[in-house]
């Protein structure tokens, strides 16, 4: 029996934490990272660190990326998640250090991949994403950066500059225990068909776009 059966005919206690599995070089078109895999215990999701150069514990640079399939890997136009990505990674390279912690299990703010497509075929009928999350009966923002700060902690970090635009994410991190020196604007530019949706971040997720003044004033 391999089932984690000990010697008195016991289980052995389940894992629980963050746990660093492996370290391997990851060379990207923005440059040579290195991918530091970690496993969630408490989740069971399967995490991931991208880190470029060599970080000291101060004021790192980092992004923590929620997992957005639709917009990482497909070019997705209704949010801004992919280009956001595509500039952490670009803006760290340009540091010359700096952490891109993405965040698996994140998918539509914590409500799942088929959760999002439904919520997102509700925007289509009219609803916003906030209520299109709420008409579904699921959370408008069910995310945890606990796992993104026992990774910086891992990592040696003890305080960041965060590129996000979101609130939450700071008040995360400093309730985690990371400091957060500076929150650094990531600002994407919007477009037609993700307009509606940053609107809908800035007016009922707290989130800062100021860009999006220019934009308001002149539709």
């Amino acid at each position: 029996m391999t089932d984690n059966i000990g010697v008195l005919g016991k289980k052995a206690p389940q894992r629980t934490g963050v746990e660093r599995v492996v370290n391997a070089p990851l060379p990207t078109v923005y440059g040579k990272f290195q991918a530091i895999g970690y496993m969630d215990h408490d989740r069971g999701d399967e995490q991931v660190a991208l880190v470029y150069g060599e970080i000291g514990p101060d004021d790192v640079l980092i992004r923590l990326h929620s997992e957005c399939l639709t917009g990482d890997a497909f070019g997705s136009q209704h949010c801004e998640c992919g280009d956001q990505l595509d500039a952490a990674l670009r803006a760290v390279v340009s540091e010359g250090a700096g952490v891109v912690v993405y965040l698996r299990g994140h998918e539509g703010r914590g409500i799942g991949l088929l959760g999002k497509l439904r919520a997102m075929a509700l925007q289509a009928e009219g609803l916003d994403t906030v209520e299109a999350n709420l008409a579904l009966g699921l959370p408008v923002d069910a995310r945890d950066y606990g796992v993104a700060a026992r990774i910086l902690e891992d990592l040696g970090v003890r305080s960041v500059r965060l590129m996000s635009n979101n609130p939450r994410k700071r008040e995360a991190l400093v309730d985690h225990g990371i400091e957060v020196a500076e929150q650094v604007p990531l600002l994407i530019p919007p477009c037609e068909n993700n307009i509606t949706y940053l609107r809908t971040k800035r007016e009922r997720l707290d989130h800062h776009l100021p860009h999006l003044d220019a934009v308001v004033s002149s539709s």
